[in-house]
């Protein structure tokens, strides 16, 4: 007889190394007491694992409020190869980010060239001084690791302080600090989290260095299938589709969102990427308030059929619980 405390925990698959912004948002969905989280060196390792089944969810990061969507998981929601089918977005996580600048102090005692520093608000939102400034010297840095979204979200104070500094991306903010860590000369900085810089000794140059104070970005959870006990959520619900229409049909794309107008949907987002199959040929992707597993009127459903009428191509992506906090809603 297998006891119950003997069957193995189910997994989480992340994009890591530890310490990523996905892991913190991972840690806010799953109790590493009761999952056994299991971080993925790019986007495209978590889907693999959930899609292959070593993994039962997977958590990536979507979009960031300021920055917009994250393009490597858009890529692969688009499924150009059909390698994911099987694959659905079964929640959300929403985390407030703030980088540090993190490397290694010069020796010098030279102190920083400091400038003064506004917070943007809704009365200036324009003032394009940077919210923070240097802690110590950094100007013996000679480049910078982060991933890309990361250098977007900090563009104010990189231009201020650092510009013209070589940029190289990599596949996490917490993969850069683990390369700066590493790196002996000391003139490599990463863009991370503080808590990258406890877990990889590095010294803070500058705290809180993205460019406006509300800055979160949203990670999926992802999942093989659907899960039964979807059935049984309370809202508010998102779901997402993806489509494409026939390009040289005039209205062809409105026809198709009108779809949700007449079931009363409010759509919330739509992003596009190329098919790769014709030149300026595109994927739409539509999120949308509503739940095609909880839609007891069938209004999510009845849009939906009528979307594949004015379609060439319609993936429903999944339906979730959103956890969008009422503040920013």
């Amino acid at each position: 007889m297998v006891l119950e405390s003997d069957k193995p925990l189910p997994s989480v698959s992340f994009l890591g190394p530890v310490s990523s912004y996905t892991h913190q948002a991972t840690l806010q969905c799953f109790d590493s007491d009761l999952y056994n989280l299991q971080p993925a060196d790019t986007i495209t390792g978590v889907f693999e694992a959930v899609q292959s089944g070593t993994a039962d969810l997977g958590v990536v990061p979507f979009e960031n409020s300021s920055n917009g969507a994250v393009i490597p998981t858009l890529d692969l929601l688009a499924d150009r190869q059909s390698q994911y089918g099987d694959i659905t977005v079964c929640g959300n996580s929403y985390l407030g980010v703030s980088h540090y600048l993190l490397g290694h102090k010069a020796t010098s005692i030279e102190s920083p060239a400091l400038s003064g520093a506004t917070t943007p608000t809704p009365q200036a939102p324009n003032d394009i001084r940077p919210s923070s400034e240097p802690l110590t010297n950094i100007k013996h840095l000679q480049r910078i690791y982060t991933h890309p979204q990361a250098f977007g979200q900090c563009e104010i104070f990189l231009g201020e302080y650092l510009k013209g500094i070589e940029r190289i991306d990599v596949s996490s903010t917490s993969k850069a600090a683990e390369i700066v860590k590493a790196d002996t000369t000391g003139t490599s900085a990463a863009i991370a989290s503080s808590l990258a810089s406890e877990i990889y000794s590095l010294d803070v140059l500058a705290k809180s260095i993205e460019d406006r104070p509300d800055n979160r970005t949203r990670f999926l959870v992802l999942r093989k299938g659907i899960d039964e006990k979807a059935r049984r959520a309370t809202g508010p619900f998102k779901s997402l589709i993806s489509f494409t229409v026939h390009h040289h049909s005039p209205g062809a794309l409105a026809d198709a969102l009108g779809c949700f107008r007449r079931y009363h949907l409010n759509l919330t987002s739509i992003n596009s990427r190329p098919t790769k199959l014709i030149p300026f040929q595109y994927i739409f992707f539509v999120e949308f308030e509503g739940s095609l597993i909880r839609d007891p009127a069938g209004d999510v459903q009845a849009a939906l059929d009528e979307v594949k009428k004015h379609t060439q191509s319609c993936r429903w992506l999944g339906s979730w619980t959103d956890q969008l906090p009422q503040t920013y809603g």
